[in-house]
Order: C-alpha cells, then structure tokens, then sequence
C-alpha cells in the first residue's frame, strides 16, 4: 500500500501529464515499452531508486541520473514522465517504480484508443483470466521467481500463442511475467482489467457458470450490474464445470458466490462447527 505522500505524487503527475501522453497516439507504444523496461530497472536496483527519491539531492542532479540511465535514445515523452516523477516526494523510495508503471499502462491504453484496439484488449485479458482460473499449475509457473524470466514468457506463449490476440494484449500479458513485482500472476492480469474498465468507462463483471450463459441471461445481467454501478457494464462469462450450479459473479474486488459448490462448502463448515 503506498503513502499518502506516493498516492499525492503520482496522481497529481498522471494527471498533469496524461494529455500530452494521450496525444502522442501510436507512438504510445513505444513510450509504454520504455516504461516497462525502466520500472523493471528500477526494481532489480535499490540504490538506483533511492538516488531518484532522495528529498535532500537537487532536482536537477536526478534529471540527470535519468538521462544517463535511458539515454538519448528514448521518446522525449518518457524523458518528460521520468523528469516529473524524480522531482517529486515519494512516501517510500519502491513507491517510483510502481508510478512508472502506472505511465507504463496509461501509455498502452492510448495506444489501444489510438488503434481502436481497446475493448478488444480488454475483453482479451478477461479471457486469459479465464482461461488461468482452471489452469493452478500454470498459472503459479508464471509468477515462480525461482524461474528465469525468458522461460516465464515462453510459458506464456506456448499458453496463448495459437490465440489471435492483440499485440497489446500480448505485451500486457508479458509484463505481468516478466516483471513479477511480488505479486501473483492473476492477480496483476484482475489489476489490468479493472484499469481498462475504469479507462472505458466500463466495468467488467466475470460470471462463471456450469454451463455457457444465454443471450437473455447475459442481457439482464447487464442490467442489473449497469444500474447497480451507475456506468455500462461488459460480462465476461467463464465456463467451470466444477462449480456445478449456480452463479459466481467478481466485479472488482467484489465477489458474490452462490454456486453449488459454495453452498456446500458453507454448509460442510456449519456442521463442523455445531459439532
């Protein structure tokens, strides 16, 4: 969790910035790409953090530890994104990467706006996510810092190669394996979904079912999530066989579970207790 000071210091700098990054169009990909590489820099170099968060070292000396660091060969873009960031107060110094990041993502998504790509990236990502739900192994191979990075990404795609997905979509996933930033993998693909949804004015609402919903079931769900969050709502429908009956529905954080298989598992845990 970041500090109010990191939650200040990002938001204010997004904000100020993300017109003129929204402006660059396709060359956002770019950007984001940049992005990507210096937060995984940053990770894997504390002290590197620690110069570009430092309140007591002039302005000017991090401006230059970053035009070091990347070079002249970046988008001026990210050169203006990082020159922001140093010069603000972060609560701690890890707190940096995480905002990078964050441009990291702005940037991907104003790529996807500019290539009309960004529900299709959206709705992509709630299909990985889908597709990982049934797959434990899998998936904890993707966030296992015991194996090297490029043996993650293979994984990855030997997982989503034959899938038509967008290119987005694909660097997203990578990201999320290449730079795990202890956190789970699933957990960083629900993170990226949730930006998309906030990012269209959506939110996506997983159901998962037994059996494929119908056309009337996915309408009414629609509606009734579209009422209840005041904003258009996309259903992302997962199929488990394993739940049975019933329905599990995840918007956000928010989880309501009602399967079969829920219901038997409280009712397992209410006997147990009243023995």
């Amino acid at each position: 969790m970041r500090g109010e000071a990191s939650r200040i210091a990002d938001r204010v700098s997004r904000d100020s910035l993300a017109p003129k990054l929204r402006e660059t169009g396709k060359e956002a990909w770019r950007i984001g790409n940049e992005l990507f590489t210096i937060t995984n820099v940053l990770d894997h170099n504390a002290r590197l953090e620690r110069a570009l968060t430092d309140p007591s070292r002039p302005v000017e000396d991090k401006v230059a530890v970053v035009e070091t660091l990347i070079g002249g060969t970046a988008h001026p873009m990210t050169m203006e994104i990082m020159a922001d960031l140093v010069g603000r107060k972060w609560s701690r110094v890890s707190d940096i990467a995480n905002a990078v990041e964050d441009f990291g993502v702005d940037a991907m998504m104003y790529y996807s706006d500019a290539t009309g790509t960004t529900l299709k990236v959206s709705i992509e990502l709630a299909q990985l996510h889908s597709a990982l739900l049934n797959l434990p192994v899998v998936r904890s191979k993707l966030y296992d810092a015991s194996v090297s990075a490029d043996a993650r990404i293979k994984l990855l795609y030997s997982l989503i190669g034959k899938a038509d997905f967008d290119q987005v979509t694909k660097r997203l996933a990578e990201h999320a394996t290449c730079n795990l930033r202890n956190r789970r993998y699933l957990q960083t693909v629900q993170w990226l979904i949730n930006k998309y949804s906030r990012h269209m004015g959506e939110s996506m609402v997983t159901v998962t079912t037994a059996v494929p919903l119908t056309e009337a079931q996915v309408k009414r769900l629609v509606a009734v999530y579209t009422a209840k969050v005041g904003r258009p709502v996309h259903v992302n429908s997962v199929v488990d066989p394993n739940v049975i009956g019933g329905m599990r529905i995840q918007v956000g954080d928010e989880i309501t579970d009602n399967t079969v298989v829920a219901q038997l598992q409280h009712l397992r845990r209410s006997i147990q207790a009243g023995a």
